[in-house]
């Protein structure tokens, strides 16, 4: 019962931060407008590369699976709270400390906020991607498969955090976090597989970003998306949990020493 309490608590958090932020959907869908003009860029410049290599396929994926696998991936991305900037001005300005006084983990509180909003960010993003490719090929996404798709996300958006979590706490002992942010970003564009997927790698990079837990954020998700299959979809989520696993005790290691420290210096 205990357990089920705590669990209660910290879903909470995210329920709360679900209804706060489904009062503001509109300006969501306003800043979401930005997925479609992106994935217009996209549709044009896969329109011309299909058209010049002069195949149905490129490594597998048609020009339908592209646009779809493209359309989740960025809505997975432009989905993400802002973690980074909201951690760092509690460390900077102190208020910390107070979060501190809770009788709740400090982590897991920012973790039900994170996966509420995400969940509406996510939802939102979906909801204009999808219109805009059906308006292009009408409804017929490619092996779309919802319950596959939710649980990835799942994993997605928790080692994600995590990953955010800790740049974000590397604030106790540097002044600005954002160049780490920023980084992190450019990382998960690229060998994180949400430009491209990684078939299309070089067999190098490919080896060496399947080792690498990026390609479980948005590669994984984007892919079932477009190619569903319940045996791959197993190994996916084992390989995101288990990067969550090993995340989770990493982040706790750096909140324990960034705590630690804050109370040395009598933050």
């Amino acid at each position: 019962m205990t357990a089920v309490r705590k669990l209660a608590k910290y879903t909470a958090f995210a329920r709360v931060t679900v209804r706060s932020h489904l009062a503001y959907v509109l300006d969501f869908l306003i800043r979401s407008l930005f997925l479609l003009v992106i994935l217009f860029i996209f549709f044009q410049l896969w329109s011309v590369t299909f058209a010049g290599v002069g195949e149905r396929e490129i490594e597998g994926y048609t020009f339908e699976q592209m646009i779809w696998y493209l359309a989740v991936a960025e809505s997975i991305i432009l989905a993400s709270p802002k973690l980074n900037a909201k951690v760092e001005a509690e460390v900077k300005n102190g208020d910390i400390a107070y979060q501190l006084t809770r009788p709740a983990s400090y982590l897991l509180m920012h973790y039900g906020s994170y996966m509420g909003e995400a969940a509406v960010r996510v939802v939102i993003n979906l909801l204009l991607g999808s219109a805009l490719a059906t308006l292009w090929f009408g409804w017929s996404p490619p092996g779309y498969n919802v319950p596959l798709c939710l649980l990835v996300m799942i994993g997605s958006f928790t080692v994600n955090f995590l990953l955010v979590m800790i740049l974000s706490l590397c604030a106790f002992w540097v002044e600005e976090t954002r160049g780490l942010d920023f980084v992190y970003n450019k990382l998960l564009f690229t060998i994180g597989g949400m430009l491209l997927p990684l078939e299309m790698f070089p067999d190098s990079l490919r080896s060496v970003s399947e080792w690498l837990p990026f390609q479980a954020v948005a590669y994984f998700a984007a892919k079932t998306a477009v190619a569903p299959d319940p045996g791959e979809t197993v190994r996916m989520v084992a390989i995101q949990w288990s990067w969550a696993a090993a995340l989770v005790a990493v982040a706790a290691f750096v909140y324990r020493k960034g705590v630690r420290k804050l109370n040395v210096n009598g933050g």
